[in-house]
């Protein structure tokens, strides 16, 4: 238990995660479950309803986040993660009896997603936060990173699951299966040595907490240029359910089965990508620039696939440019931040990562209706070079970055903050 999975020694993250991976398994089963019968059975092929339900299941991140910050850096975390869980679970209960009676329509998908996201606005910061009370402070980094090794694990079994029970069972069964994965976290939470948590001083609960949230991003260029690199990828390239169930409905023609191997293959890469972050000591600017680079090449080769196997295929390069991107940017944010901030300040994340899908999956699910899915991984494409763009020019303002070529390789030499191995480490991997 040395090396990239070295926080598993600890017992309650051992507990925890094994708990996350049951239940995340079937939030993804449910995922493919939802989007599945929203663009085939509700609709007829219709992917603005998809980003609509995009949206509101991810709205709520933004419209709430005055609470939600406040609630992650002042509640107990552990039992504000009781009471999320297990409202999640009572939802995807709610919605398989009325998917298994044969009785729903699209406007209760979408009531019952605008909850899922109120459940989750709360759910999230308080989740990713919680880890670094699992375990020590030298551990954290490698904590988020096997943290989305699990969460993308469970997105490589679910949808492939839930392919097959959808064409055997029915979209409503897997409703109701994720309600009862719920009970494998819950029970993790209530089984924790309480005694081994590693709690940290809470903020005082005082007026203003959130804008001073606000103010201290301000006060750091670095967090600025991370959150606004993950509002550009978050808003415009993290629209997968989209990207995937228009390729392979419209454009390959492929089954539920088949809709659902393509969302665990990007997911296998989404795997390789955490487990390769939490090799790494610390994260670095550098692998948050090239996961974005890469992230908006990866979504031009998938748009220019031409058969279902070879866009399978650019699946996996995708994968692991997005969870390079994400992880790095979550663990620099929690690492960098004070700890008496830190609830606050990935509310702010999460928020401007996911509560832009409101804006971005409505814009993305009309341009795959209207010019078709290809241009809509255009979309994408563009929000992960533009992104990289905002990291450059972070590097080049506060860093002093410059860059020259010598012997027919980039070289690259930095004023301050960052050595130039660190970047150039990087570029000759992904160039390689």
């Amino acid at each position: 238990m040395s090396g990239t999975f070295r926080s598993l020694n600890n017992f309650n993250y051992r507990l925890w995660a094994g708990g996350a991976l049951v239940s995340n398994i079937g939030t993804w089963m449910q995922r493919t479950a939802q989007d599945w019968i929203v663009l085939t059975q509700l609709t007829h092929n219709n992917a603005t309803a998809v980003g609509i339900v995009m949206a509101l299941q991810f709205g709520p991140q933004a419209l709430l986040l005055p609470l939600t910050g406040y609630a992650a850096d002042h509640f107990d975390r552990r039992k504000l993660l009781i009471v999320t869980q297990a409202a999640m679970g009572a939802l995807a209960l709610g919605l398989g009896i009325l998917t298994v009676a044969g009785v729903v329509q699209l406007w209760q998908v979408y009531l019952f997603a605008l909850l899922l996201g109120c459940v989750t606005a709360f759910d999230a910061p308080a989740r990713q936060t919680f880890v670094s009370e699992l375990v020590e402070e030298h551990e954290l980094s490698n904590a988020v990173a096997l943290n989305s090794t699990s969460f993308n694990a469970a997105r490589m079994i679910g949808p492939a699951v839930a392919g097959v029970l959808i064409a055997v069972i029915g979209a409503g069964w897997v409703f109701l299966l994720n309600a009862v994965s719920f009970a494998a976290v819950l029970a993790s939470l209530c089984l924790l040595r309480q005694d081994e948590l590693h709690l940290r001083a809470r903020a005082a609960p005082v007026r203003g907490s959130l804008v001073a949230g606000f103010r201290y991003i301000w006060g750091r260029p670095d967090l600025i240029a991370i959150l606004l690199m993950f509002f550009l990828i978050g808003t415009f390239g993290l629209n997968f359910p989209i990207f995937i169930s228009t390729m392979s409905v419209s454009v390959f023609h492929a089954g539920a089965h088949q809709y659902g191997f393509l969302s665990s293959i990007m997911a296998l890469g989404s795997v390789t990508g955490a487990l390769l972050a939490a090799r790494r000591e610390k994260p670095r600017m550098a692998f948050l620039l090239a996961g974005a680079g890469v992230f908006g090449g990866g979504l031009v080769l998938a748009a220019l696939m031409p058969s279902y196997g070879w866009f399978a295929l650019v699946l996996v390069l995708i994968g692991i440019a997005a969870q390079t991107f994400t992880t790095t940017a979550n663990s620099m944010v929690q690492l960098t931040t004070e700890p008496a901030m830190r609830g606050r300040v990935m509310a702010i994340l999460l928020a401007l990562a996911l509560g832009g899908t409101p804006l971005g999956a409505p814009v993305v699910g009309w341009v795959a209706d209207t010019f078709g899915p290809r241009w809509a991984l255009a979309v994408g494409a563009a929000s992960g070079f533009v992104a990289a763009w905002v990291g450059i020019r972070y590097l080049k303002k506060h860093r002093q970055m410059r860059v020259r070529m010598a012997g027919g390789r980039l070289q690259f030499s930095f004023g301050q903050g960052m050595a130039a191995a660190d970047l150039q480490s990087v570029v000759e991997a992904e160039t390689k």
